[in-house]
């Protein structure tokens, strides 16, 4: 037989998706796992959004749409932006796909050429470098540490640019850290994209679940130059808990949005047209259940985050928002845990997964192999009871 592509064969296993698979397999087994891997709200999508894609099958609304969604999908998100961030876009500009990370991915395919470069600040969301790997760019790690917020520096930044510099990729509120850039912050980033024209990709995606009442700043509300070289990617899949519902879409400059929908047009089309409909009600509908679910989000962050900082060889610091908790583990390095050696983050998810039935993410696909990464979007039962067993496994 001849080789498969080189560029597929690359691609590694999402981590998270990893974690979750080996989880369900002992759950199946009759292991009584606790999961706190994969970022999937626990709450049910509220009914008035299931109501809406019933209806919509019961309406026939089952045919093609175009490809870049439906005009009044993307009319909805458009009006959600401006309410939301005070940005404003045509309906043009928006771009629907199957789910955040379709975008993400269709986004990279149609902005890069081979040996272009993307900026990542690290800790990153897994998905992140392996689709500039496939888009044909180049992935370059700027490295965050916990002592920063996890938070890149206007300095760090200047100095990861070369000639061959394309994109910014910025995550904010972030997956795995939860820490978010203000908008000071975000301006000295964004100053120095427009002085390099650059590209900023900002996946804001978890930008209504912000605590502590922090105000959040998208990217392109700072200025008409940084707007133009921003692409805002966003869904509806956590802050309306329709993970599987998949619809995530873009915002962007004109011309970019026709070529991203000309892409689509030949590889997925749209996305399930019910879904879309769904999405409809859940951007122009009734938020109240958006309200109960961040309210909810925020007592489980401040309950994990005070319980786990009382456990001896452990520690985190406070997330600003998403629901993530970043675990520093690096104390235990070197003790042997569920008879295994603790070397780095993985070592520890294994054992922990193996000794205790609690199932984290090692944080090494994330580009930091010390911590692994807890999720607060499971039951307040779950969570008590997992660090019950983390007490337990560390005593051991």
């Amino acid at each position: 037989m001849r080789e498969l592509s080189v560029r597929a064969t690359a691609v590694h296993e999402s981590s998270t998706l990893a974690v979750d698979s080996l989880a369900k397999k002992l759950k199946a087994e009759g292991k009584p796992v606790v999961s706190f891997g994969t970022g999937e709200p626990d709450f049910d999508t509220p009914q008035n959004i299931k109501a809406a894609a019933i209806q919509a099958i019961k309406a026939g609304q089952t045919k093609y749409t175009p490809a870049a969604g439906l005009v009044p999908l993307r009319h909805a998100i458009a009006k959600r932006l401006l309410a939301d961030t005070g940005v404003e876009y045509e309906d043009s500009q928006i771009v629907v796909a199957s789910g955040a990370k379709h975008s993400i991915f269709v986004a990279l395919m149609c902005l890069l050429n081979p040996g272009d470069e993307v900026i990542v600040p690290a800790p990153y969301w897994v998905t992140y470098t392996e689709s500039v790997a496939m888009a044909g760019g180049v992935p370059v790690v700027v490295n965050c540490d916990e002592a920063s917020g996890f938070k890149m520096t206007p300095e760090q930044f200047e100095a990861a640019i070369t000639p061959k510099t394309k994109l910014l990729i910025l995550n904010n509120p972030s997956n795995p850290t939860g820490m978010f850039y203000d908008k000071a912050e975000l301006q000295a980033l964004a100053d120095i994209c427009v002085k390099h024209d650059m590209y900023i990709m900002s996946d804001e995606i978890y930008y209504g679940l912000l605590y502590d009442n922090k105000e959040f700043t998208s990217v392109a509300a700072l200025s008409e130059d940084i707007k133009e070289r921003t692409i805002i990617v966003n869904g509806v899949s956590k802050s309306y808990a329709m993970t599987g519902w998949r619809i995530g879409y873009t915002a962007s400059n004109k011309q970019l949005a026709k070529v991203m929908a000309n892409y689509l047009s030949h590889s997925t089309s749209a996305p399930s047209t019910i879904s879309q409909y769904a999405s409809i009600e859940a951007l122009t509908g009734d938020q109240t259940s958006i309200k109960i679910m961040h309210d909810e989000f925020e007592k489980r962050r401040d309950y994990i985050v005070e319980r786990m900082n009382k456990i001896d060889g452990v520690s985190c610091i406070k997330p600003d928002g998403a629901f993530y908790v970043m675990m520093n583990m690096e104390k235990l390095v070197g003790r042997t845990l569920g008879g295994r050696v603790i070397n780095n983050g993985d070592d520890f998810a294994m054992a922990f997964l193996e000794g205790a039935n609690v199932a984290v993410v090692p944080c090494s696909g994330f580009g930091a192999p010390m911590f692994v990464r807890w999720t607060y979007a499971a039951s307040m039962e779950n969570i008590k009871e997992g660090l019950d067993r983390l007490e337990k496994f560390l005593q051991a």
